[in-house]
């Protein structure tokens, strides 16, 4: 059973998602499922360095109350589902780019989707800028990756093409928001769901051939 997971990894609510779908599976302990990540920036523009926190939040929500407000609801949430989100130490937004590579490189090694989780954790849980190639690096060496040879693929090219071409496939879909989960590129799911609304698509999913039509919710 193939579940594509769509997320931008400096997304608090895809980080609330993936536990979610965590949690759903367990619920499945018969289903071995292969998660593949699929990359969807929600900032294409930023720039490549990145930028101060508080420009971002500024930028997006207008100004800090509202930024703080919103940061409660989003750790609230995320503390009942188990995730110590820490989002005053993050001090840049970064551009996610380079970490959506690094998740397709980790992959070669099976370990794309702990990868991911590695990456959520650095970034909302330590601040870690996930935008700087060798805190990536470090992260990988977390995983058991060299950490000289991430680095230098990193200042490669290395999957730049295929996270090109799968964000722009997501925008090709109608994506506009993340995350969402396809399975068996059948059925989708967007949103950060509650475990029990991946139930019946883990159950169909297990069972039907690749296509795709969507649900929404």
């Amino acid at each position: 059973m193939l579940i594509e997971t769509f997320a931008d990894l400096i997304c608090p609510w895809c980080y609330i998602g993936k536990r979610r779908l965590d949690r759903a599976l367990m619920q499945r302990p018969g289903l071995r499922p292969e998660i593949r990540w699929q990359p969807f920036q929600l900032n294409p523009d930023m720039p490549r360095g990145g930028m101060s926190r508080d420009d971002y939040l500024a930028a997006k929500f207008g100004g800090g109350e509202r930024a703080r407000q919103i940061h409660r609801v989003v750790e609230d949430t995320a503390a009942r589902d188990g995730l110590p989100l820490a989002l005053d130490r993050i001090q840049r937004t970064p551009n996610s780019f380079d970490a959506h590579r690094l998740v397709r490189i980790a992959g070669r090694h099976g370990l794309g989707n702990a990868m991911a989780d590695a990456l959520f954790a650095a970034y909302f849980v330590e601040g870690v800028d996930i935008g700087d190639r060798d805190a990536l690096a470090s992260v990988a060496a977390g995983l058991g990756l060299d950490f000289v040879e991430t680095r230098r693929q990193l200042s490669t090219d290395a999957e730049s093409a295929s996270v090109h071409a799968a964000d722009a496939l997501a925008r090709q879909m109608g994506l506009q928001a993340v995350p969402c989960y396809i399975f068996n590129r059948r059925y989708a799911l967007s949103g950060a769901q509650e475990p029990a609304s991946f139930l019946p698509l883990l159950d169909l999913g297990s069972e039907e051939p690749e296509n795709l039509s969507v649900v929404s919710g």
